[in-house]
Order: structure tokens, then C-alpha cells, then sequence
């Protein structure tokens, strides 16, 4: 498959691509000046600006698949406008691209969501579902809510807490939704997605993202 990714220097895209070239896919990366060189050798690297449609637009017409995982490094509530100026302002030049260009299939990861927590951080992820929803692609949207793997791991210690937790009546599925994915899970599960369009809106929550490694 012809593949773009956008974000792909980042925490899932580095360990996303190095599997898709295994696959033997082809992949292209949209990269910043500068940073090319922080991507997965094997990966073709497109120079441009995922604010500006003009500089990978051209490059997306014929691609199977865009996986679009940009967003602002590790989130937090004080991010709430970056948020909305990188998150949603990149998804919907994105979106907006994979229309004008005939994309097959979009794959958008999102977060687990509605959530009691980080409000600005869903609700943009939430809008980007929304016009993906409009758009008339075939889309895949993956909803984790916290993937753990290297520098992500003092998550680790709440862990036998979270167990206690699903044991409490009708805590189950809310801990189910909001439970935590490694990075091998997250990985395997977009790969699953990608060599896997759908006809019209697939949604991945966290038991499906975990479920999914195991079924390769």
C-alpha cells in the first residue's frame, strides 16, 4: 500500500512506520525542515508544513492511506489553545486534503472519550471525529487513552490500583474505555487499521486496540 503520515517523527509515528516498511508498504513522511533526518531509514521524506495544504497536497493524490498523528506533545490542560491551533487546525487541513485528493482511507487517532478529564484535549479530538464523520471518507478512528512504553511508564504504578478498581460495581466498562495501552498494542492495532479499510466509519476503543495485537 501507498501510505502518507503526517507526525511521523513523534512518539506512536516512530514505531509505526518501522512496521509498515516491514509489511512491505510504501511510506511517505511529511516532515518539518530539519527533521527529516529523525525519521525511520526506508521512509521517504516530504519537506512541508501540516498547517499548509499547498506543501503536501500534491504528494498525498493516489495514496491508500493517510494516518494523520499530529498533535501536540505530551497534552496537558494548560495546552487547551495549542490544542486548537496544531490538533484541529492540522486535522482539518488534513481532512481537507485527503478529500481534494482522492485518499482511500483516513485513519485519525483520537482519545477515549466522553471523559470526565482533559476536556480541551477531547473536545478537539472530538470536533476532528466530527468532520471526518462529514467528510465522505472511508475513516478509521483509534481512540486510546494513554499508551504507555519508553518515557511514558510512571503510569506503571497506578496499575494494581486500576484493577481494584474494575472489581467495583459498573466500574468495568468505564475502566475498560479508559484503560491503558502499551505501545506494541497501539502500533499493532494501527497496522491492523491501515491494511484493513473499512467501507465507511470504524471506531477502535481500547479493548479493540488491545484484542488487535493478537490477532496481527
Amino acid at each position: 500500500m501507498k501510505i502518507f503520515v503526517t507526525g511521523a517523527t513523534g512518539f506512536l509515528g516512530r514505531s509505526l512506520i518501522p512496521r509498515l516498511l516491514a509489511h512491505g508498504h510504501d511510506v511517505t513522511s511529511l516532515a518539518r525542515p530539519g527533521s527529516a533526518g529523525r525519521l525511520p531509514a526506508g521512509c521517504r521524506a516530504l519537506i512541508g508544513d501540516v498547517l499548509s495544504a499547498d506543501t503536501y497536497e500534491a504528494a498525498v493524490r493516489g495514496m491508500d492511506c493517510l494516518v494523520h498523528l499530529t498533535g501536540v506533545a505530551h497534552p496537558n490542560p494548560a495546552k487547551a489553545r495549542q490544542f486548537i491551533e496544531v490538533d484541529l487546525a492540522s486535522a482539518r487541513t488534513a481532512i481537507a486534503v485527503a478529500v481534494q485528493s482522492g485518499v482511500k482511507h483516513f485513519v485519525y487517532l483520537s482519545v477515549a472519550q466522553p471523559a470526565p478529564v482533559m476536556r480541551a484535549y477531547v473536545e478537539v479530538r472530538r470536533q476532528g471525529e466530527e468532520m471526518l464523520r462529514a467528510s465522505g471518507l472511508a475513516v478509521t478512528i483509534v481512540r486510546p487513552w494513554y499508551v504507555l512504553g519508553p518515557g511514558r511508564r510512571w503510569p506503571y504504578v497506578l496499575l494494581p490500583a486500576w484493577w481494584l478498581v474494575q472489581l467495583l460495581p459498573g466500574m468495568r466498562k468505564l475502566t475498560e474505555r479508559f484503560g491503558f495501552v502499551t505501545l506494541e498494542e497501539m502500533t499493532a492495532s494501527l497496522v491492523h487499521a491501515i491494511e484493513r479499510p473499512p467501507q465507511g466509519i470504524r471506531v477502535i476503543e481500547v479493548p479493540e486496540i488491545r484484542r488487535m495485537k493478537d490477532e496481527g
